[in-house]
């Protein structure tokens, strides 16, 4: 599991290296588009470090808010922050703080920066549907993600995507607007083979961030299976709460696309699609089918 760990790391951090190499990309392609050199491939990047820095500190109110989830009280929700707390204690960690969100879906997801600003939020579904040892697993899944610094990658990777579609957007308009439109002699860019070059990368840049932040996200969650079940020592656990997972269809209405990535089953709509598209659907899946997973869980 260790080795599992290790390996899991370097891959992540070597898709943030692609990140910002993407970012640098885009930048460079409007600068070929615009005329204007290296200038917009130096504004991409002091952009999207802009954007990680205040996401750094924010994403996990950010987070919180859009999936309405509320401070879960210590006396109404006494048993979740038992567990919570004592799966800390055995895993070494500070105890996150703990939140709820009024959705019937059974999901949880965890955010923050590191360990010690971390939060776990489950739906008020989760608590109904899951026994004891079912919720502990769903739990020490959430915190195995922040032990891992799960919670840290998956925040930078959501905010240098949306860095990547804002930036290709902008330099589409404004080759549209100005780029486009003013150069009509011999020297335009578009009588340069690499402006073409430079134009699709804009085009699909967005489409290739969205699938290296899912291969970033799907990594993980294996991980933290495995590593919740080291936590609690209890696979049947996991696997039981992954199995009602499977066979519960409910859609989390408290998840967005932004968000879909930090909660424990892939909470929108169109997963497990086996139609005409479902290989390209699953192309853009946050997460593994439960089914692998629970396979997974089985062998060890």
């Amino acid at each position: 599991m260790f080795e599992m760990i290790k390996a899991n790391k370097r891959r992540s951090m070597l898709l943030i290296f692609g990140f910002v190499v993407l970012l640098s990309l885009v930048g460079a392609a409007i600068g070929l588009l615009l005329g204007s050199g290296p200038v917009w491939t130096i504004v991409a990047l002091v952009f999207s470090g802009a954007f990680a820095f205040a996401s750094y500190w924010k994403a996990d109110a950010i987070a919180l808010a859009v999936s309405r989830a509320k401070p879960a009280d210590p006396q109404q929700y006494q048993r979740l922050h038992n567990l919570v707390e004592g799966l800390c204690i055995a895993a070494g960690l500070p105890k996150p703080r703990v939140y709820i969100v009024d959705d019937p879906a059974p999901n949880a997801f965890s955010t923050g920066r590191n360990p010690k600003h971390a939060a776990i939020a489950v739906t008020t579904g989760l608590l109904e549907k899951m026994n004891r040892v079912e919720l502990e697993g769903v739990i020490a899944h959430e915190l195995s993600h922040v032990r891992n610094y799960d919670i840290l990658v998956s925040t930078l990777a959501v905010t240098l995507v949306g860095s990547i579609a804002l930036l290709a957007n902008i330099g589409m308009r404004m080759m549209w607007w100005n780029g486009g439109r003013v150069r009509r002699d011999g020297d335009r860019n578009g009588g340069n083979p690499l402006a073409l070059v430079g134009l699709v990368l804009l085009i699909f840049a967005p489409l290739i961030g969205k699938l290296m932040q899912a291969a970033v996200s799907r990594r993980r969650e294996t991980l933290a299976d495995v590593s919740a079940v080291q936590m609690t020592r209890y696979p049947p656990g996991l696997i039981s709460a992954l199995e009602k997972l499977r066979d519960d269809s409910t859609v989390t209405h408290s998840a967005t696309t932004a968000t879909a990535h930090m909660w424990i089953e892939q909470p929108l709509s169109g997963v497990g699609d086996a139609g005409r598209f479902g290989a390209l659907n699953r192309m853009f899946d946050t997460h593994p089918p439960l089914e692998e997973r629970i396979a997974l869980l089985r062998e060890l």
